[in-house]
C-alpha cells in the first residue's frame, strides 16, 4: 500500500521570498516570534505556566539541545527554539482515532512535515494492517501482542532493530537496552550514529574519552572559544549568552565555518534592555571562510604556522613539557606539518594564508582555548581526521586537562549523550556487558550490533524483518530516503513509540504500529506516585527532569512503562520485575548505579544533579600508553571534479532535527518555503543560474543515481565550489555508503552532486 507514494515531502506549491539577512540573532524579533508561536499552540495560560518551568530545578528539561543550564539560572531559561520544540510538545492539537479515520495514509504522505506537525498529539495505540488505507485505534495489549508474536516468529533475535532517539530518558533507555539484550541482540542504532559517532570514535582512541573535556564554567575562564562547523544561533541558542559573556570580557571568539551565520556575529540578548532596544553584542572576533571538506587543510595551516613561530622565538610558544610528559607522536606531526606546502593547504582550505595566520596568532596567545563542533565536522568521510585535528591543536598549547579549556562536542539533542551512557549502542565494552549480566543473571550477547547504516542495509536485504523506534523520525533523519524507504517497506513489522505525527508513520512495514508516549513536559504518575526521570547534558551533568502538564490523553504511556509492558509481552516476568520497575523509578536508579560507573547514590544526588568522571578533564588519560596521542592525517583529497559541487546539508531556523515549525529562516533572509539550494554567485554564473530558478540537484555512487528536484536557486556568502541545502529534503542525495571513515556515520555535509536546470 505505502510503496505507492513517495518517502519525500511534497513539493512546495509556492516560491520562498528572499531577502536580506538579519545583522544580529535574538533580539525583539526572537521574543515576538516565539510567542507568537506558543500562544498559537498552548493558549496563554498554558504558554506561561509552561515556559517558567523549562529547565528549572524542580521543573522539565527541554526536549530540544542540550545546552547545560547554569547555575544561576533567570526565571526564563529558554531560548526561542526550546519555546517551539515546547510549544509542538505541549500543544492543545490531537491526532485522534477520529484523526486517522479521516485521513488516509495517501493523503496523509502528500501533506508537508509542517503539516504533519501541526496535526497535534497522539493519543491512542493505532495499527496499520496489510492492505489497509488507513490505521486504527487498538488496546495496548493488542498492540504488545502483535509486536511480541512478529518478535518471537523470528529466526534470530538478530532479525530485529531497536532504534532509539535522545529524547529517551536515562531511566527509558537502560531498561530498553535491557529488553532488548535479554531479548538476545546488540542491534541498538541510535541517533549518535548519525550526529556525534565519529566524535566519540576519535576522541576515545587518542584521549580515552569520548566525550567533551569541560564543563559550562570553563567557558568563564577561556581566553579563546572556537566554534567550528557549528551554528549556535539556530541549533543551540542559550550558548549565545555564554558567548555574549565571555567576549565581553574580552575571550576571542573564532567561527570556523562555509557559512556565515548570524548568531555568531551580533547576539542581542533577549533579556537586556539593550538587548532588545540596543545594537547587541559582537561575538566572533575571527571569521574562517572554510571551504565544505577543507577542515584539515585548514587546521594543519594553523598547526603549521604555530610550529614556525614557536621555533622562531625559540620554542616558548607551545607547551612543550606538557607534549614531552603527557603525549606521544609530536615527532611525526611535527615533520608532517613543516612538509606539507602552503600552496596545497590554501587550495584545499579555501582560507587566504593571511586568515589561516592570524587564528594561529589567536592559538598561540591562548592561554585557555576551548574547542566546540558539531555536526558540520562529524558528518564527513573524513570526520575522524577532522575531530583528531581539532584535538591536535589542543594538545599543541597544553589545553586538556586543565580549567578553562578542552574539547567540546556540543551535542544536539538533550539526552542524546544519556542513552550512550545507559548502553544504547550496538558495540559496549565488554565491562558493562559483564556488570549488566552480572547484575541480571544472564549473558548478554557479545558480537556486535547494527548501528543505523547498517541497519538500513540489514532491513533493505531482507536480514532485519522487524523495526522498532523509541522515539525519532527515522526516515527523515536518516540518509539515501528513497533506499532507507524501501528498506522499511521490506519489513514485516515497524512499530514508532511517538508523541507527533511524523513522515515515519507512513512509510512501514506490511503492518505498522504507533504507540503515543508522554512528553517531556508532561507529568508521569505511575504506581499512584509521580515520577521523575534523568538526562545527561552536552557535558556530562545527570539532572532531573519532572513534567509539569497533564498527559494529552489518557490512554498515553510513558517511555518506561512501554518498555515494560513490551518486555512483559515478549520475554514475561523471569528474573526481571518489569512491573516494579514501571510503578517505581527509583528501582531502575538503583540498577543503573550497580551497572554503570559513576552512579553512585543515583536517587540521592539526582535531584540537585551531579556531573559524571571524566579522566581526561582531569588530566589522566586512559589510552594503551596512558598519555594522549598525536595524530598524522593527510589532507583528504578533493572529491567534486569539473562541473561538480560539494553539497552540505544543514537546518532552518524554523526546524529542530527533523522536526519543521515554520517555513521561514529568518537568519538566511528565507521566508515561506524550504526547498531551496544557497549557492556562490560565481557557480551561479558558470551555470546560467540566477535567482530563483529551479534546478535538480543530483549525485552518484556505486549505487546509482539520486535526484532531488525542483529546488530554487538562492545567491549566498559561500565558497565557490560548495552548496547547502536543508534537510530532510536534501536528505535524498545522502547515499547509504558515503559514510565517515571508522565510525560509520553518515557524510551528510560533504556530497558530491551536480546542478541542473529542471525540466518542467
Amino acid at each position: 500500500m505505502n510503496d505507492q507514494f513517495s518517502a519525500q515531502p511534497p513539493p512546495e506549491p509556492d516560491p520562498a521570498a528572499v531577502g536580506a539577512r538579519p545583522s544580529s540573532a535574538t533580539g525583539i524579533r526572537a521574543i515576538t516570534h516565539s510567542l507568537r508561536i506558543a500562544l498559537q499552540q498552548m493558549g496563554p495560560r498554558r504558554t506561561m505556566s509552561t515556559l517558567l518551568n523549562a529547565n528549572q530545578r524542580e521543573g522539565f528539561d527541554c526536549p530540544s539541545c542540550a545546552w547545560p543550564d547554569p547555575d544561576d539560572r533567570s526565571v526564563m531559561e529558554f531560548c526561542e527554539n526550546g519555546v517551539k520544540a515546547i510549544a509542538s510538545e505541549a500543544t492543545l492539537a490531537r491526532a485522534d482515532p477520529a484523526f486517522f479515520a479521516t485521513h488516509s495514509v495517501v493523503e496523509l504522505a502528500s501533506r508537508s512535515d509542517l503539516w504533519l506537525d501541526r496535526a497535534g498529539r497522539l493519543t491512542h495505540p493505532m495499527m496499520l494492517d496489510r492492505g489497509a488505507t488507513h490505521y486504527r485505534p487498538v488496546s495496548w495489549d493488542e498492540a504488545f501482542g502483535l509486536i511480541a508474536e512478529e518478535l518471537k516468529a523470528l529466526p534470530t533475535p538478530d532479525a530485529a532493530a531497536f532504534y532509539t532517539s535522545g529524547r529517551t530518558s536515562n531511566e527509558a533507555a537502560f531498561l530498553y537496552q535491557l529488553f532488548v539484550r535479554l531479548f538476545g541482540t546488540n542491534n541498538l542504532p541510535d541517533c549518535s550514529n548519525m550526529c556525534h559517532e565519529s566524535s566519540g570514535y576519535a576522541m576515545s582512541r587518542v584521549i580515552g574519552v569520548g566525550k567533551g573535556t569541560v564543563r559550562l564554567e570553563d567557558f568563564d575562564l577561556a581566553d579563546s572559544i572556537w566554534i567550528v562547523g557549528q551554528n549556535p544561533g539556530t541549533n543551540h541558542p542559550r550558548m549565545l549568552a555564554t558567548l555574549q559573556a565571555a567576549a565581553r570580557r574580552g575571550c576571542r571568539i573564532v567561527s570556523v565555518n562555509p557559512l556565515r551565520e548570524v548568531g555568531l556575529e551580533r547576539f542581542k540578548h533577549p533579556q537586556e534592555i539593550a538587548g532588545v532596544l540596543g545594537s547587541g553584542t559582537p561575538l566572533a572576533s575571527l571569521l574562517i571562510p572554510v571551504r565544505v571538506g577543507g577542515d584539515v587543510a585548514f587546521f594543519k595551516g594553523v598547526m603549521k604556522r604555530m610550529l614556525e613561530e614557536d621555533e622562531r622565538e625559540g620554542g616558548t610558544l607551545l607547551a612543550h613539557e606538557f607534549i614531552a610528559r603527557r603525549t606521544d607522536g609530536f615527532d611525526a606531526l611535527r615533520a608532517d606539518l613543516l612538509a606539507e606546502p602552503w600552496d596545497g593547504i590554501v587550495e584545499r582550505s579555501g582560507v587566504s594564508r593571511q586568515l589561516i595566520e592570524e587564528a594561529a596568532a589567536v592559538a598561540l596567545a591562548s592561554r585557555r582555548m576551548i574547542c566546540c563542533w558539531a555536526m558540520g565536522i562529524t558528518q564527513h568521510e573524513h570526520a575522524v581526521a577532522n575531530i583528531q585535528s581539532i584535538i591536535n591543536l589542543l594538545l599543541l598549547g597544553g589545553h586538556i586537562g586543565r580549567p578553562g579549556a578542552g574539547a567540546c562536542p556540543v551535542r544536539g539533542h538533550s539526552n542524546v549523550q544519556g542513552d550512550r551512557t545507559m548502553g544504547i549502542c550496538e558495540r559496549m565494552p565488554e565491562a558493562f556487558l559483564e556488570r549488566l549480566g552480572a547484575e541480571f543473571g544472564f549473558k548478554p550477547p557479545r558480537r556486535d550490533g547494527f548501528d543505523v547504516v547498517d541497519s538500513i542495509r540489514a532491513m533493505h536485504d531482507g536480514r532485519v524483518r522487524v523495526f522498532f523506534a523509541l522515539g525519532g523520525n527515522f526516515l527523515s533523519a536518516t540518509p539515501d530516503t528513497e533506499y532507507t524507504a524501501a528498506a522499511l517497506r521490506k519489513c514485516r513489522l515497524t512499530v514508532q513509540v511517538s508523541t507527533k505525527l511524523n513522515r515515519s508513520h507512513l512509510i512501514t512495514g506490511e503492518r505498522a504500529v504507533i504507540l503515543p508516549t508522554l512528553g517531556r513536559t508532561e507529568r508521569d504518575v505511575q504506581g499512584g506516585a509521580e515520577q521523575f526521570v534523568t538526562v545527561e547534558d552536552s557535558m556530562s551533568h545527570v539532572h532531573a527532569s519532572r513534567g509539569v502538564l497533564e498527559p494529552a490523553g489518557p490512554d498515553l504511556r510513558s517511555e518506561v512503562a512501554i518498555v515494560c509492558g513490551l518486555a512483559n509481552a515478549v520475554l514475561g516476568s523471569g528474573t526481571v520485575d518489569w512491573d516494579g520497575f514501571r510503578h517505581d523509578y527509583a528501582r531502575i536508579r538503583d540498577r543503573i548505579e550497580r551497572v554503570v560507573p559513576g552512579f553512585a547514590n543515583f536517587n540521592e544526588r539526582a535531584e540537585a544533579g551531579f556531573y559524571l568522571p571524566n579522566s581526561a578533564r582531569e588530566g589522566r588519560f586512559e589510552t594503551d600508553s596512558g598519555r594522549a596521542r598525536f595524530t598524522v592525517h593527510p589532507i583528504p583529497e578533493q572529491r567534486a571534479g569539473n562541473g561538480d559541487l560539494l553539497l552540505m546539508t544543514i537546518r532552518s531556523h524554523d526546524q529542530f532535527n527533523t522536526t519543521v515549525y515554520g517555513l521561514d529562516d529568518r537568519y538566511r533572509g528565507i521566508k515561506g518555503g524550504r526547498r531551496v539550494v544557497f549557492m556562490n554567485r560565481a557557480d551561479m554564473e558558470a551555470r546560467s543560474l540566477a535567482s530563483g530558478d529551479l534546478v535538480d540537484i543530483s549525485s552518484h555512487s556505486l549505487s546509482g543515481e539520486r535526484v532531488g528536484r525542483g529546488f530554487q536557486v538562492v545567491a549566498y556568502e559561500i565558497p565557490r565550489g560548495c552548496i547547502a541545502a536543508y534537510f530532510p529534503e536534501a536528505n535524498v542525495l545522502v547515499p547509504v555508503d558515503h559514510v565517515a571513515t571508522g565510525s560509520n556515520q553518515p557524510a551528510s555535509k560533504s556530497v558530491v552532486v551536480r546542478v541542473a536546470r529542471s525540466v518542467v
